[in-house]
C-alpha cells in the first residue's frame, strides 16, 4: 500500500498549529479556556496563570490568529472561549501527520493457505475455552482472570459471527463478535474479541481469523466493530490495525487487574462503504 502523502498546504497548516502551542504560557492558557464553560475575560485569565496583562493578550492573540480560540467584545472587556472545531481539528492533525488517517486495507491479505477459518461448532467449546485461558495467563489479552463459562460466552456471543482458526485438525484459534449494547439503534456495533492458541502466535492465525470477521460482519450489515486491547499488547494493536481498525483514542487507567491499574488502546473499524440507512 502507498504511503499517504501530505499536501505542501496541509504541512504548512499543520506546522502552523503545531508551532503555536510550542510554549508552555499558550498550551496552560489554551487547556484553561477549554475547561472553562462559557469561556473567560481576558482579564480572569491573567489571574488565574499569574503572568501580567499584555503577556496574556500576546498569547491570546497567537491563538486566536491560528484559529484555536475566539475572542468576544464584552463592553471594555475581551471574552475567550474555545473554537470547538479545534477540539476535532488538532487531534485529526496529529493523526494525519503520524499517518493514522491513511487509507486502510478491508483486511490482511497474507494469510497462511494452511490455516482454515469456520464456524464454532458444539465440540470446539473445550478448545475455545482452553485458548480463552491461554490467552489471559498472558496478562496483557483481557481483564478477566478466569475463563467464562461455555453458557456465558454462548449468551453474548453473536450468532454467525463466531470462528475458529484450525491447522492440522487443531483448533487453534477463535474469533467472536459481542453486541456492545441491547438498544437498537446500536444494532450494528459489535465488540472483537480474538484469541490465538500458546504456540501459533506470529504464525498468521490472528490474520486469519480477523480476515473472516470483518468481511463477515461487512457483509451482515454490522456499521462498526470496535475492541480495546491493553497498551502493552503491541502485537494485536498491529492485527486490528491490518484488517482496518482505527485508533480512536487512550483510555488511561480505565481498570485493574490483579491490582495493577492498565491502559488500554480503543479501537474501532467503521464499514466501507458505510450502510444505506436501515
Amino acid at each position: 500500500m502507498t504511503a499517504a502523502v501530505l499536501t505542501d498546504q496541509e504541512a504548512a497548516t499543520y506546522a502552523e498549529w503545531f508551532a503555536s502551542l510550542a510554549e508552555p504560557t499558550r498550551v496552560r492558557l489554551l487547556h484553561t479556556v477549554a475547561t472553562t464553560p462559557g469561556g473567560i475575560t481576558v482579564g480572569a485569565l491573567t489571574e488565574v496563570l499569574g503572568i501580567s496583562q499584555s503577556t496574556c493578550s500576546h498569547h491570546v492573540r497567537k491563538l486566536a490568529d491560528v484559529g484555536f480560540l475566539l475572542l468576544h467584545k464584552e463592553g471594555t472587556s475581551t471574552r475567550v472561549t474555545v473554537n470547538q472545531a479545534c477540539c476535532v481539528g488538532l487531534p485529526h492533525a496529529a493523526d494525519a501527520v503520524m499517518g493514522l488517517l491513511a487509507p486502510r486495507p478491508c483486511c490482511p491479505a497474507d494469510v497462511p493457505a494452511e490455516v482454515t477459518v469456520r464456524p464454532l461448532e458444539t465440540g470446539d467449546w473445550a478448545a475455545v475455552r482452553r485458548i480463552h485461558g491461554e490467552g489471559i495467563a498472558t496478562g496483557i489479552a483481557t481483564f478477566e482472570t478466569s475463563v467464562p463459562s461455555r453458557a456465558s460466552l454462548d449468551a453474548k456471543w453473536l450468532r454467525g459471527h463466531r470462528w475458529v482458526a484450525e491447522l492440522d485438525g487443531d483448533v487453534v484459534g477463535w474469533t467472536a463478535l459481542t453486541p456492545a449494547s441491547t438498544r437498537d439503534c446500536y444494532s450494528g456495533v459489535a465488540e472483537s474479541s480474538v484469541y490465538v492458541a500458546d504456540g501459533h502466535r506470529g504464525r498468521g492465525i490472528g490474520k486469519a481469523l480477523v480476515r473472516k470477521q470483518v468481511m463477515a460482519a461487512d457483509e451482515a450489515g454490522l456499521w462498526t466493530l470496535q475492541t480495546a486491547i491493553f497498551t502493552e499488547n503491541r502485537a494485536s494493536i498491529a492485527l486490528h490495525h491490518a484488517a482496518g481498525y482505527r485508533t480512536v483514542g487512550i483510555r488511561e487507567r480505565i481498570a485493574q487487574r490483579d491490582g495493577t491499574w492498565h491502559d488500554t488502546v480503543f479501537l474501532e473499524r467503521r464499514a466501507s462503504p458505510p450502510p444505506r440507512n436501515f
